[in-house]
């Protein structure tokens, strides 16, 4: 099945937006074959403001209504607890109170961006997914994430080489209660890193301290700004270490 086809079969839908490069698409391609699509973001502690900026952005550039929907994730125990089954948990609450937004608006059908790339599994939130019959049609339609950034940029879409980003709460341990102000000095230090040239990072929490995951060819760019990434960092953590193992590595 093509997408095309998808949305012959799907021609009204709500989409649950996060302003990555595969929701992204999915709203490029509901456009082009016409199916009356209205866009939801979910505001919550775990997304960096940054998020809601390029989602905004490219519904305006679409011209694709998009809800804003705001949930405390951290009322959500379970999720704040920040167990091994954390995204369980967070994905059924937002997912659950982003499916009754769209029922009251009138729309029965929920998509979301997973591709064929991602391994569903018994990932805790693909589980949670199936269980509110979300549909993923890039993934229905066997369309990988190489396809998607280049059909994005293809389309022109400024999302089609964006880093994946996973939420702010991968960046603590497991078992790690979750808490506002640890989740805003992540966001703050990664906010930091980007403005000093970084791309496709992470400011992950060790032991109080911020340990720096960078791809390897930007390895040099941390000894080189040793001393800026020290001082931008200091307001946040008392210590910053450097992950030798790069970013994106298999050890």
């Amino acid at each position: 099945m093509t997408l095309e086809q998808f949305f012959h079969q799907v021609p009204r839908a709500a989409l649950a937006f996060s302003g990555g490069t595969d929701s992204a698409f999915l709203m490029w391609a509901s456009k082009r074959y016409g199916c009356d699509l209205r866009a939801y973001y979910i505001k919550t502690a775990f997304q960096p403001a940054f998020e809601l900026e390029d989602a905004r952005r490219l519904a305006k550039e679409l011209d694709v209504p998009m809800t804003v929907i705001e949930l405390d994730v951290l009322a959500v125990k379970k999720a704040a607890e920040n167990g091994p089954r954390r995204c369980y948990y967070c994905k059924k609450a937002l997912f659950t109170q982003l499916r009754q937004a769209a029922a009251d608006d009138g729309y029965t059908v929920l998509l979301d961006g997973t591709n064929a790339s991602d391994d569903a599994g018994d990932r805790p939130g693909m589980v949670a997914l199936r269980e509110l019959e979300v549909r993923s049609p890039l993934r229905e339609c066997g369309i990988t994430k190489a396809e998607v950034r280049r059909l994005s940029r293809e389309a022109g879409l400024f999302t089609w080489n964006k880093p994946a980003y996973a939420c702010l709460a991968t960046r603590i341990p497991t078992g790690t209660t979750l808490t506002a102000e640890m989740l805003t000095k992540v966001e703050r230090a990664e906010a930091a890193m980007a403005g000093l040239g970084f791309t496709d990072f992470r400011v992950r929490v060790a032991d109080g301290a911020a340990r720096l995951q960078v791809t390897e060819d930007q390895l040099p760019l941390v000894l080189a700004k040793r001393e800026e990434i020290l001082k931008a960092l200091a307001p946040e953590f008392a210590a910053v270490t450097l992950d030798l193992a790069p970013r994106g590595a298999s050890v």
